[in-house]
């Protein structure tokens, strides 16, 4: 299910849920939100990048820090651990 990025259409609006962009899992056939769901105020959907191509070395630090490891092919059937 694809994450969607909205915020609010008038950048000096109160809410302090869409003035800044908030995520919202939505199906591919769902409908585009139209309105915030805390104030009801008009929202825009944003074009934003994909995380993986965003910062590599960043996702790579994350990974790290929460336990998980990095596997590098050396030979035919040959692993090695980077971290």
């Amino acid at each position: 299910m694809p994450i969607y990025e909205y915020q609010a259409k008038d950048e000096s609006v109160n809410c302090s849920h869409c003035r800044e962009p908030f995520e919202v899992f939505q199906n591919l056939s769902g409908t585009r939100l139209e309105n915030c769901p805390a104030c009801n105020g008009p929202v825009r959907r944003l074009i934003s990048t994909h995380a993986v191509g965003a910062s590599r070395s960043g996702l790579d630090a994350r990974a790290k820090s929460a336990g998980f490891h990095k596997l590098v092919k050396r030979d035919k059937g040959t692993y090695e651990k980077t971290y």
